[in-house]
């Protein structure tokens, strides 16, 4: 099938390119000409694991790109809405620019087709595009307004795409949900998966996915819904880790003997130092502003932003626990994006603890895989980028790890003891045992969990309890 997606953000390029691994025609649209010049050269703008496989392997056959936003429209099956909806400063998602491509759209249509909303996006969006399509001349008999929300992880979006939990498709017509049903086929009926250049298969695959046909306004429910309810389990299990840590029990086997319970699982319940990204602060604000504008105070979401803005205080609380005083202390910093497996800085906790470090007067040299450049051009000269981990830790007062990269679980704690001035480690992603940083002579902190001492600082803590 010919599909136009509007928008080459994160949303879009990873749709475009997922359904052109499908097989369809994809024509990906953007108005930013240096965007677009990137793209035909094979630059990517964001980090995620398989895109530039996807990219090169399809780019000049079953993906294009293009600053024609009525060309692409015109002969498309169906047009995907991927561009942005920023929070505004009362946190209503600004639908300015969806609102514009709807208009630019209706100019276009000249067979039937089907407009669909991949943006996260408040419900009764699909009736306003469906108003602003009809207002500038469009025939309501030549298109449908479908909503088609993205459940995708940034650092597994390719294969959240293709390997979904579910596909929700909210269409208040039948040959409407006939379009996105065809579109969707490859997955739903087997076909894509015995293939035998398909992106690899992850855990836990549900092959085929289900396809769940609802209202468009259901639809747009459930995305803002979905993301509440797991930055509700993201705070949760935080607010539990503080608990634990004022009478000394383990989050981490709490964390095990709740998540092992079918009902409750073990995603999405990992302490740290709180959620971020370009999803759950901005949907969240969203789906309170929503529910307050349709008369229901959500209170349980004002809680769950709270906890998580606590958690980034909590963890300075045990930075300043840890090293005593602040000011002129050399802290190496592991991560600096929101989570590992992206570039993406967006609300990062770990950008906002570095920046009120610093205030602090904290000298910070951090390393991150993968968010480097992108760090660079928010925190400018403030903050000393390094080529490793080690290089990070060198001479340093204490390491702190702030993001959950894998070669960060993965460290030889020899090594590392040698680099830092202090063995001390502050970890906010619960990436190591506390037995085993102490017995490599780590003075330890984390998450829900008490701080581990080495031997001999152990028991000469443990004397003067004794023997005040």
């Amino acid at each position: 099938m010919r599909i136009a997606v509007i928008g080459s953000g994160y949303v879009g390029l990873v749709a475009g390119a997922c359904f052109a691994d499908l097989g369809h025609q994809v024509t990906l649209v953007d108005n930013d000409e240096q965007k677009l010049a990137a793209l035909q050269a094979g630059h990517l703008p964001i980090h995620e694991k398989f895109l530039p496989e996807l990219i090169s392997r399809h780019h000049g056959n079953n993906l294009t790109f293009s600053g024609d936003l009525a060309a692409a429209v015109r002969g498309s099956a169906a047009v995907f809405i991927a561009v942005g909806t920023p929070p505004t400063e009362d946190g209503e998602a600004d639908l300015s620019f969806v609102e514009s491509v709807a208009r630019s759209v209706s100019g276009a249509i000249e067979n039937y087709t089907v407009v669909v909303e991949k943006s996260t996006v408040p419900v009764y969006t699909s009736e306003w595009v469906r108003k602003i399509i009809l207002r500038n001349g469009c025939s309501a008999q030549v298109f449908d307004v479908a909503s088609n929300p993205e459940f995708l992880r940034e650092g597994s979006a390719v294969t959240d795409f293709l390997y979904p939990d579910r596909i929700v498709v909210g269409a208040d017509q039948d040959r409407c949900a006939a379009v996105l049903r065809q579109i969707y086929a490859p997955l739903t009926d087997g076909s894509y998966y015995r293939r035998s250049d398909i992106v690899p298969q992850p855990e836990r695959a549900q092959i085929p996915p289900p396809l769940i046909v609802t209202s468009t306004k259901s639809a747009e429910l459930i995305k803002h819904a979905s993301n509440a309810f797991l930055a509700l389990k993201i705070s949760f299990i935080n607010a539990v880790a503080s608990i634990c840590e004022s009478v000394g029990a383990d989050v981490q086997q709490v964390r095990q003997g709740i998540g092992s319970d079918a009902r409750i699982g073990q995603r999405f319940l990992n302490p740290g130092i709180g959620y971020g990204g370009s999803c759950f602060p901005k949907d969240l604000l969203a789906f309170r502003s929503v529910a307050r504008e349709h008369g229901y105070d959500f209170r349980l979401l004002d809680e769950v932003i709270r906890i998580n803005e606590e958690q980034r205080k909590n963890f300075l609380r045990k930075v300043r626990s840890a090293l005593w005083t602040l000011r002129g202390k050399r802290l190496g910093v592991l991560g600096l994006a929101f989570k590992g497996g992206t570039d993406d800085i967006r609300e990062s906790p770990a950008i906002l603890l570095i920046q009120a470090l610093l205030q602090e007067g904290c000298e910070i040299v951090a390393y991150d895989p993968a968010a480097m450049e992108r760090s660079r051009e928010v925190l400018g000269a403030q903050v000393t980028l390094a080529g490793n981990a080690y290089e990070a830790a060198r001479a340093a007062d204490a390491l702190l790890i702030l993001t959950e990269w894998e070669e960060f679980a993965a460290l030889d704690l020899n090594r590392l003891y040698n680099q830092l001035k202090y063995p001390i480690v502050i970890d906010g992603r619960n990436l190591y045992a506390p037995e085993t940083m102490a017995a490599h002579g780590f003075t330890y902190y984390s998450v829900g969990r008490l701080p581990a001492l080495p031997e001999p600082l152990a028991d000469s803590v443990a004397a003067r309890k004794l023997n005040p």
